[in-house]
């Protein structure tokens, strides 16, 4: 009887070492504390167009509130996609957008955090969550804006999509509604894409389109797609202008201007790539670009192509510039020139000065000039003398014949 009553006793004593031991871990705060009792999510959810509000109510208690930090872990991924997202949020309410998702599956967690320390003290179990909305019938939606106002959208048709189907685009940007001004069609007379020109758009504000489809034999039957755009983000700038090309001190020299676009123009935003002939591309932050010159192969090109990437992330690059070549003749070396004409009349001075001492040219210039005997010099002083006299009486003459005009009666 009495070893019955000493188990028990063991029994107790046993659990309080343990929440003794429980206790002083706690207290010390270490990081593996983690206690997943107490801590529930409820889920709740509403759709609006094409968002989903996700929301749930952890069920904590106002002491817990206020003691920790209290953070949630959401996790949700979209069917067909094998890419999950992962988030750390403080709110207990999440808006995702579906755009052409046919739904998602999603999960969120509590966790519990010492506000000094931020050690985690509890977190609760995955509380998960499945969202399946309506058939989607459009997939690769793909839109681009280019030469500053045109700005093409293309879409692909699912091969499940009822033949009474048509599909209308349209979009809205700084609180006004645009409808498609040319729709593309394929062979069936579907929609698949939207042409649109002399469109201008403002940079910050996004672009909001719809996809409408309806069912021509009812068309009460209606639903709607939507996706967003930041309108940097799917431009598509034009090649870089006014490139030029050199060759100074041995080295190739490449110049050029960027491109004109609808978002900041300020030359740190530009990521360019300069080709030449035979090399890989060469990534570039400033507009010029050198290396140096060794041989290079006959009409050697360049080309430079740019795009956004600093100021805002575009993973879209422009066409290719139209080439310049390096050996073509503006682009001569002017330094290599100068010193081929230079030893060019070196040379050609030096087989000059041989041919003169040769054949004694320089001692036939040099010869001094015979001066006049003196019989030459009697004859030109008479045949001066002469002529004074002849001009002298030409003078008188003139003077005696103005001298006889008659006077008037």
């Amino acid at each position: 009887m009495a070893h019955v009553t000493v188990v028990p006793v063991m029994l107790i004593l046993s659990l309080f070492q343990c929440k003794i031991l429980f206790s002083t871990s706690l207290a010390s705060r270490q990081p593996d504390v983690v206690d997943a009792l107490g801590l529930r999510n409820d889920l709740r959810i509403a759709k609006h167009e094409s968002r989903v509000i996700l929301s749930w109510n952890n069920k904590l208690t106002e002491e817990e509130t206020n003691t920790y930090n209290v953070k949630y872990i959401l996790s949700y991924k979209f069917f067909n996609s094998a890419h999950e997202r992962k988030e750390r949020l403080r709110e207990k309410e999440k808006i995702i957008h579906l755009e052409l998702h046919s739904g998602f599956s999603a999960k969120v967690k509590t966790q519990l955090f010492e506000k000094g320390t931020g050690d985690l003290i509890k977190e609760s179990s995955w509380t998960e969550f499945t969202y399946k909305a309506p058939p989607v019938y459009v997939q690769n939606l793909s839109c681009i804006i280019y030469n500053i106002s045109f700005f093409n959208c293309t879409w692909h048709i699912k091969a499940e999509a009822p033949e009474d189907l048509q599909f209308f685009f349209s979009y809205r940007h700084a609180k006004k509604d645009f409808e498609c001004q040319q729709y593309i069609k394929n062979a069936r007379k579907k929609n698949i894409g939207c042409h649109m020109k002399e469109i201008y758009f403002q940079p910050s504000r996004k672009i909001n389109l719809n996809i409408s489809v309806r069912n021509l034999r009812n068309d009460l039957r209606r639903q709607s797609y939507y996706k967003a755009f930041i309108p940097q983000t799917i431009e598509k700038l034009n090649p870089p202008v006014n490139v030029s090309i050199s060759l100074e001190n041995r080295s190739v020299k490449i110049h050029w201007k960027p491109p004109p676009t609808i978002g900041s123009a300020s030359n740190k935003c530009f990521m360019y790539q300069v080709k030449i002939t035979d090399r890989k591309p060469v990534d570039v932050s400033e507009e010029k670009y050198e290396y140096p010159f060794h041989k290079p192969a006959y009409k050697c090109a360049a080309q430079v192509r740019a795009k956004k990437e600093k100021c805002i992330r575009n993973k879209i690059w422009s066409e290719w510039s139209e080439p310049v070549f390096i050996d073509d003749e503006k682009t001569v070396d002017i330094t290599l020139l100068i010193l081929t004409l230079f030893c060019l009349l070196v040379f050609l001075g030096c087989l000059l000065t041989c041919a003169c001492r040769r054949y004694r040219c320089l001692e036939a210039i040099s010869m001094p000039v015979p001066q006049a005997s003196d019989s030459i010099k009697t004859w030109l002083s008479a045949e001066e003398t002469h002529h004074q006299k002849h001009i002298s009486m030409q003078v008188e003459m003139h003077s005696e014949t103005g001298l006889e005009i008659p006077e008037e009666n």
